[in-house]
């Protein structure tokens, strides 16, 4: 569920209007609700009360401070991947003894950086990474904690690019080498063994991958607990969300009344709760996605209609260096007006467009909606049965919290859009429009 809902024909984060919000900050703009972030988290952290637990945020799906502030104040840890996130995460006031540290490719710098501020854990992905970690810490004089990433070869049912728990993937250490990999690092002087982690990718919407994984992985986990005292076993995140239907995911009673719907925490919870009860271990989570996703959206202003002989094009100052989801996996987002759209009528609409103040359904086209890239894959949605829409609509593209300004870029020398942050009745600027002075701002003149 989230916080964004219609009130008499307008859309509202919480209880903002977020055309003010657009007015106040400009478009395009990343408007999050800070409720519906904690209320998410707040549900998981409930549906497992009956384990010793941990949940820690994967800082990839939104690096932005404020939001990592809430959730370190909700008690949080953090999974991170770069010695950049780990920066962040200090940045914003936590404890890096409660981050994990994951990641395929960590250097050197970012591996000392870690030691230095005291991780609680490093997954290691592969043998060279943990002879290469034992001789850092080694030469520092320091133990590393450490987990080994165990890939149980299990089917995500995801998209290809965000499966990672398969044998052809490059995460992980495969299950049938990993009990011998462990006795390695018992042996290494600067290695302490604190636990087991996997995680098998992202968006995924059903139990079964979860639970078969945990299962593949539970007797070494079993083992590694006699052998080595482990503490904890991470089973990683990628619990999916809502991307279609979300403005209506928002609501309780679409969750009822809906005979096919995403995985929610508790089922989440409830599939996965028996296989983990068993190992008597400490259970770490790390979910991005499933906190911020749908707790985010990206406000954006229609610029132009275009039509062709077999086209109607809706052009949108929002591009894929903005939100590359669409372009990048074919991702779905939902786009609705933030005004409700009405039928054309003389009485609510003099220019017979109909009225925009009131809930209801109107005419719709079947239309693109495209950003101002110089790119034909720059596009948010193709072929859409949409509300006929005029140029200065207001369009808010739903379930971008995650995996949305983390990912922009500046291609086009377009500048970076700006963050904003609700929290009841109040909004606060979260992150500076980049401006076009700052697109040059660290380029270096050659002294050649």
């Amino acid at each position: 569920m989230h916080s964004f809902h219609y009130c008499d024909g307008r859309l509202f984060c919480e209880d903002v209007d977020v055309t003010v919000a657009a007015e106040r900050f400009g478009t395009p703009l990343y408007l999050y609700s800070a409720s519906t972030i904690l209320d998410h988290y707040q549900r998981l952290d409930d549906a497992l009360s009956s384990l010793d637990h941990s949940i820690c945020y994967a800082v990839k799906a939104n690096t932005n401070r404020a939001i990592l502030r809430l959730l370190r104040d909700a008690g949080a840890g953090f999974d991170i991947v770069s010695g950049g996130e780990l920066f962040r995460v200090i940045n914003a006031g936590a404890d890096p003894a409660k981050c994990t540290f994951a990641g395929v490719g960590k250097s050197h710098q970012e591996i000392e950086y870690a030691l230095e501020q005291g991780v609680y854990s490093f997954n290691i992905e592969s043998e060279a990474e943990l002879d290469y970690i034992n001789e850092i810490a080694s030469a520092k004089n320091q133990r590393a904690p450490i987990a080994l990433r165990v890939n149980p070869d299990v089917e995500a049912q995801t998209h290809q690019y965000i499966s990672t728990g398969k044998s052809e993937n490059k995460f992980g250490i495969a299950l049938e080498w990993a009990a011998k990999v462990y006795e390695r690092a018992s042996k290494m002087p600067a290695i302490s063994i604190r636990g087991v982690q996997m995680h098998i990718g992202s968006q995924i919407t059903e139990a079964a991958p979860f639970v078969a994984a945990i299962e593949k992985i539970a007797p070494l986990v079993s083992e590694l607990k006699i052998k080595y005292a482990i503490e904890f076993f991470s089973i990683g995140g990628g619990l999916g969300i809502a991307y279609e239907s979300s403005i209506a995911s928002g609501s309780g009673d679409w969750w009822t009344s809906q005979r096919s719907h995403p995985l929610t925490i508790q089922q989440y919870v409830d599939a996965i709760l028996p296989p983990l009860t068993r190992l008597g271990l400490r259970i770490l989570l790390e979910p991005g996605r499933l906190l911020v996703g749908n707790a985010g959206i990206l406000l954006t202003r229609v610029r132009y209609i275009k039509e062709t002989a077999q086209k109607k094009f809706v052009i949108i100052d929002a591009g894929m260096n903005d939100l590359i989801r669409p372009a990048l996996y074919g991702s779905y987002h939902e786009i609705v007006p933030v005004e409700k759209i009405t039928e054309p009528s003389p009485q609510s609409s003099p220019s017979g467009r109909g009225g925009r103040e009131a809930a209801g359904e109107g005419k719709t086209n079947k239309i693109d909606v495209v950003g101002p890239v110089c790119e034909s894959g720059d596009f948010f949605a193709q072929d859409r049965e949409m509300p006929e829409l005029r140029a200065g609509d207001l369009l808010a593209v739903m379930s971008a919290g995650a995996y949305g300004f983390v990912m922009a870029s500046n291609y086009n020398s377009r500048p970076l859009p700006a963050e904003a942050l609700v929290r009841g009745d109040k909004v606060a600027l979260i992150r500076k429009r980049q401006t076009l002075a700052e697109l040059t701002r660290d380029e270096v003149d050659a002294s050649f």
